[in-house]
């Protein structure tokens, strides 16, 4: 069995690799506050990760070394994450009289009956959720499976870099963690509030909805911040990394504003409200109470009162980190910049608390 999941661990780093960056953080907790001890992004050379795949180990290795070292992190030990198309998921009810190492033999037994791959091309793990609704003698287990492939990539790229794979856990979960620290900056918390967050990367939009806290639905479109970066390299002649920098830092034409920003904030807009449209349609849900911009893209400005004016829908921008407590070895305002792109780190990186 390998762990999905992870067992209670100490201090793991967050790692997220994602199909345009690798982003790295280090929490650490005193008392009740939570503080950002240490935290790096570095770009990846364009196709080592495609749509979430790894398909350059070396490169996405060498840039991991280099993002711990620019982080000065000591901690050696990650907590990385597969994403929800690589993962099949599924409640199973046991009997609530096994202990953990009886559940293990019998999900061993039986795992051909959930998942359809070879079962020594997958890696297994299992967490139980809690006394099942329906028999008080039965247990809720949430099994999870993955093809190991996914998992050994992952190990092969952090060793390149000297580091080593404490977690694997899955996109969803981290964000599902990360949810948690924004859930106090709502007006309404604390009722049963359905929220949508909306991750738009670089290549790939994800949408997860969270009922209460917990995962409601999560689905992901080829979309992303990666399309305005080509406008601008296309209309003002520039190379992608020229491109991806004027986007960041600013400094282009007059015309970019209302000839490329604008179209873009407007596609971003659409491909939001699209995404609902098929979560409204699949499920028993027609509305959602907040909707919460993540990932790269979410800090353009203007775009949360335009996601809010089309969707009818309060809109914030992720920041786990509003109430954290920030190291000296943080950059404070370029944490609070990449803050709605960190949400999977930030996700991952909560693991040493569990």
């Amino acid at each position: 069995m390998f762990g999905l999941f992870g067992k209670k661990s100490s201090a793991v780093l967050g790692v997220d690799v994602s199909s345009s960056s690798v982003k790295l953080l280090e929490l650490s907790k005193q008392g009740g506050r939570i503080k950002v001890e240490s935290y790096a992004v570095e770009p990846l050379p364009a196709n080592a990760v495609v749509e979430k795949n790894i398909t350059d180990v070396e490169a996405v290795g060498e840039v991991l070394k280099r993002v711990a070292s620019k982080s000065r992190t000591g901690v050696k030990q990650v907590a990385v994450a597969v994403s929800g198309s690589a993962v099949i998921t599924k409640l199973i009810q046991m009997d609530g009289g096994l202990n953990e190492f009886e559940m293990e033999d019998q999900i061993a037994l039986e795992a051909d009956q959930y998942i359809p791959y070879p079962l020594d091309e997958v890696a297994i793990d299992f967490e139980v959720q809690g006394p099942s609704e329906n028999n008080p003698d039965q247990v809720d287990v949430l099994l999870a499976a993955c093809r190991k492939e996914n998992v050994d990539i992952r190990e092969d790229a952090l060793e390149i870099a000297s580091l080593s794979a404490k977690i694997v856990d899955v996109e969803a979960y981290s964000l599902e963690r990360a949810y948690s620290l924004i859930e106090p900056q709502l007006d309404s918390q604390g009722e049963e509030l359905v929220v949508a967050i909306v991750d738009v990367g670089a290549t790939m939009t994800t949408l997860s909805v969270l009922a209460n806290g917990k995962t409601a639905y999560t689905r992901e479109q080829i979309f992303g911040g990666k399309q305005l970066t080509e406008e601008i390299q296309r209309r003002y002649g520039l190379s992608l990394e020229e491109a991806g920098l004027a986007k960041k830092q600013g400094g282009l034409p007059d015309d970019y504003e209302s000839e490329v920003l604008m179209p873009f904030r407007e596609a971003v807009v659409q491909q939001v409200a699209r995404a609902l449209q098929f979560f409204f349609g699949a499920s028993q849900y027609n509305a959602v109470d907040y909707v919460v911009l993540a990932g790269g893209t979410a800090s353009i400005q203007g775009l949360t009162e335009m996601v809010e004016e089309k969707t009818g829908t309060p809109t914030l921008v992720a920041n786990p980190f509003a109430d954290m407590a920030v190291g000296s070895r943080v950059n404070a305002s370029a944490l609070s910049n990449d803050a709605p792109s960190l949400m999977i780190a930030c996700g991952l990186a909560m693991r040493s608390f569990d």
